[in-house]
């Protein structure tokens, strides 16, 4: 088994889900937190690079599905983190 691939089943056990390899090379995947959905980039065993919350999860998987990892993922994410960029999801 190859270190991504290993890598790809230990965040599946840690939790995360639909874990795939972007097209720019970084891996990516949906965790579920208390009140809002997470994707997941740069994930790695130390963490993670950015997190985008969506108030659901079938918006985060369906961004994730199309997304090729360029500037930001579609759909209504509400905040990026840790720069707590807010999104076309967030409400005022």
């Amino acid at each position: 088994m190859s270190d991504r691939a290993k890598l790809v089943e230990e965040l599946n056990a840690a939790g995360y889900v639909r874990c795939i390899v972007l097209p720019t090379g970084e891996l990516a995947g949906i965790q579920q937190m208390l009140y809002t959905t997470g994707l997941f980039v740069g994930l790695d065993r130390m963490g993670w690079r950015t997190r985008f919350c969506y108030e659901r999860k079938a918006d985060a998987v369906a961004a994730l599905d199309v997304w090729d990892g360029v500037g930001d993922p579609p759909g209504p994410w509400i905040k990026e983190k840790p720069s707590d960029r807010l999104g076309p999801g967030a409400t005022k």
